[in-house]
């Protein structure tokens, strides 16, 4: 029986570097060398100098591989990097069609960067498809997707999508960071490109920045290879070593911080603080039939509005277990306020406009037990309501 025909979350754990060729050891070894020694003058060895290729880092990048169903991974120095790299496939003159609410290093980047190359851009909520369509040029080269998207959790016809793209010989790019390959695989329903910060679930322990991509076809491998080497954000070999350390619990990790998200969102639904909750799986999500249909679960990520920023400060000031921080998909849980951490790149109207409003809280929940989330929650939603009700007797 074949590594392939594994299951997921064994092939995490028996894939083709589950042990070293030379020694057995079963942790890929750090190869720190920067140059290789070359035998012949006209014929060099698979490893010349690292930027190209390092051994620790290629191990990597064939898991990524393997686990997205792709044919070939590639390893960069941040999840930035793996998208601005992405991008590089773009020449100016071209047009790529963004999802809305797009995490703000990807807005900066397309807003702020890639117009001083002559490539265009336009922002629409990929869950209306209409709109999708109307937003096609004749320059359209690419479709850059995020479902669920960040911080609103909207969910994209990732297939749709791709055969829109197809159809007018257009890429289509899928942030995949928020569920992993272990909840959902675009390249096996229609992308070209998926893309990850793999500081996030992947590693899952927020000790390491990294980002990966993975391709499906050969021949854009070739080109987004040329890429990475001729750019040279790639990953260094100890962060790579963490990721694949990571990506062995990557599947319960995220089961369990999964079961918690949907308590937890289905807690602040049902209080009376909370406005409104985003979370895929919810009954309410206007998406949440697609997402079934595309994923195999909605993920640990949701985000929730409070009545307004005053009721969002005192929240914050009063919630003691998570950690108050940018990013997310770690062991410990973490709040985020999107208007000040991961969309402060983006313009308050922007943000306004898009519904990220500064009353909301985004929270990635991590391996406590959900009930100590909650009961910590429910304290700090308490001093909301004993404060709004001294205001109002006050007045």
């Amino acid at each position: 029986m074949g590594h392939e025909e594994f299951s997921f979350e064994t092939r995490l754990l028996h894939n083709r570097h589950k042990m070293d060729a030379q020694t057995g050891a079963v942790s890929v070894p750090i190869q720190h060398a920067s140059t290789f020694h070359q035998f012949e003058i006209d014929s060099f060895g698979k490893y010349d100098y690292a930027r190209s290729l390092n051994p620790t880092r290629e191990a990597l990048e064939d898991i990524i591989a393997e686990l997205e169903g792709g044919v070939r991974g590639f390893a960069f120095s941040s999840g930035m990097a793996a998208i601005s790299t992405a991008f590089l496939l773009l020449s100016s003159g071209d047009h790529v069609i963004v999802t809305e609410d797009v995490y703000g290093g990807t807005y900066r980047m397309v807003t702020q960067v890639l117009t001083r190359f002559g490539i265009e851009h336009t922002f629409v909520d990929m869950t209306d498809f209409d709109q999708v369509k109307q937003a096609i040029k004749p320059n359209t080269k690419a479709f850059y997707v995020e479902t669920p998207s960040n911080p609103l959790l909207k969910v994209t016809d990732i297939k749709a999508i791709s055969l829109l793209a197809k159809s007018i010989g257009a890429l289509t790019f899928v942030d995949n960071t928020f569920l992993t390959p272990a909840l959902q695989r675009p390249l096996e329903i229609g992308a070209d490109i998926v893309l990850h910060s793999a500081t996030k679930f992947l590693s899952g322990h927020s000790d390491v920045v990294a980002g990966l991509a993975v391709v499906k076809d050969e021949e854009l491998a070739k080109q987004l290879y040329f890429l990475q080497n001729s750019f040279g954000a790639v990953l260094g070999v100890q962060d790579a070593w963490l990721v694949m350390r990571g990506l062995k619990t990557l599947q319960v990790r995220l089961e369990q911080s999964q079961r918690a998200a949907l308590e937890i969102a289905r807690f602040l639904e049902s209080h009376p603080a909370i406005e409104k909750v985003y979370y895929p799986a919810l009954e309410n999500h206007p998406q949440k039939e697609l997402q079934e249909a595309q994923a195999s679960g909605a993920g640990a990520v949701l985000s929730f509005e409070l009545a307004d920023e005053d009721a969002m400060r005192t929240f914050v000031s009063n919630v003691k277990i998570p950690v108050f921080a940018v990013s997310l998909g770690a062991v410990e849980s973490i709040l985020s306020y999107p208007a000040k951490m991961s969309h402060a790149a983006m313009p308050q109207e922007e943000r306004e406009k898009r519904g990220i409003k500064n009353s909301l809280l985004r929270l990635s929940v991590g391996l406590e037990n959900p009930a100590d989330l909650i009961k910590d929650f429910s304290q700090a939603l308490e001093k909301l309501q004993v404060n709004n009700y001294v205001l109002s007797q006050g007045e």
